[in-house]
């Protein structure tokens, strides 16, 4: 839980996310894991395994949620272009930071242009969009040149206070627990791994993605051994989904299709096994990145689980419970024969 309150304090929208790739290169130091960067930004961790003719990769993604300057306005304000799925009234009110391309840091906070009720008779009514949402920056601006004077522009980042809070129930309530829940779980597992001197059955390659929410984070430099591939991503909770914030959720089916039929009944049979509270699901308008592998063409055995992450998307939570049954379900499966 540390180590997730950790990573989702690192703002990491996708397309700027040297900062936690390092943060979680650096982890892999400490624990001597040898790992190697991607064109693409990501990071790979391997652990050799028994078997080095058939290979398992597991993934999970720190790119997060986020935005983009779109256009400065004549009011000293900035319009948003949103980078992944997710809408703008999800953000409304949300405090902001603006990394210029020089490192400079400013705060802000997003607002609908429309926010004074005082003022604006409909405010209420008025459609959360690009042209009505703005940030309001924390810095004595009153035009355009005021902001450009700041080293501010076209193109520069804007990441959203995660707002993290750890609960004494067991929750953690943040911004970004998708994915990064996902990935405080497979760190610790490799730390595990290691300081259980645990031999795997097969070498296993550890991905930790940089562009999945842009849809492309885990489909290149999935080795030609590889026979599984795993992605570790959230389970998606809301009506008609069985999902919860306390067990594993095993996906069935997204948007994408059907996940492989063997490696899901074999984690269900792993949960099974060792009494792992689990949940089956589909998500329907979700994808993985072991979606986005198959649809580059790997030839893989694919399946995506992940902890139950409530309002995904925007205001995220979870329980320390589903953490712990993703975790479980994972230290087995790193361990279990493989299904061809």
């Amino acid at each position: 839980m540390k180590l997730l309150e950790e990573l989702v304090s690192i703002p990491s929208p996708s397309g700027n996310t040297n900062e936690v790739i390092t943060y979680v290169e650096n982890f892999f130091k400490q624990i001597n894991v040898d790992t190697m960067r991607n064109r693409k930004g990501g990071l790979i961790a391997t652990i050799a395994g028994e078997d080095n003719q058939n290979h398992r990769m597991l993934t999970a993604h720190v790119d997060t949620l986020g935005a983009i300057v779109k256009e400065i306005k004549p009011s000293g304000r900035l319009k948003l272009d949103l980078i992944g799925g997710f809408r703008y009234n999800s953000i409304e009110g949300e405090y902001c930071q603006i990394e210029t391309s020089a490192g400079i840091i400013y705060t802000g906070t997003i607002l609908m242009h429309q926010t004074s009720v005082h003022v604006y008779k409909d405010a209420g009514k008025a459609e959360r969009n690009q042209d009505n949402m703005e940030v309001r920056i924390d810095e004595l601006v009153h035009n355009a040149d005021d902001v450009r004077a700041l080293g501010i522009e076209v193109g520069d980042f804007v990441s959203f206070d995660p707002r993290v809070q750890i609960t004494q129930s067991g929750f953690i309530k943040s911004r970004h627990l998708d994915d990064k829940a996902s990935v405080a779980i497979l760190l610790q597992l490799i730390k595990q791994v290691k300081n259980e001197s645990i031999v795997l059955p097969y070498t296993t390659h550890f991905l930790i993605s940089n562009n999945e929410e842009i849809g492309y984070g885990g489909n290149s430099n999935i080795p030609s051994e590889t026979v599984e591939y795993l992605a570790v991503d959230m389970g998606a909770m809301g009506d008609g989904q069985s999902t919860d914030e306390y067990t594993v959720s095993i996906c069935v089916k997204d948007a994408s299709g059907p996940y492989h039929y063997e490696l899901r009944k074999r984690l269900i049979q792993l949960a099974k096994d060792n009494d792992i509270g689990y949940k089956l699901d589909i998500y329907p308008f979700y994808g993985s990145d072991a979606s986005a592998a198959i649809r580059s063409g790997h030839d893989i055995v694919h399946g995506l689980i992940g902890p139950g992450i409530d309002s995904s998307h925007a205001f995220e939570r979870t329980h320390e419970k589903s953490i712990e049954n993703t975790a479980k379900l994972l230290y087995h499966y790193l361990q279990s024969e493989m299904v061809l």
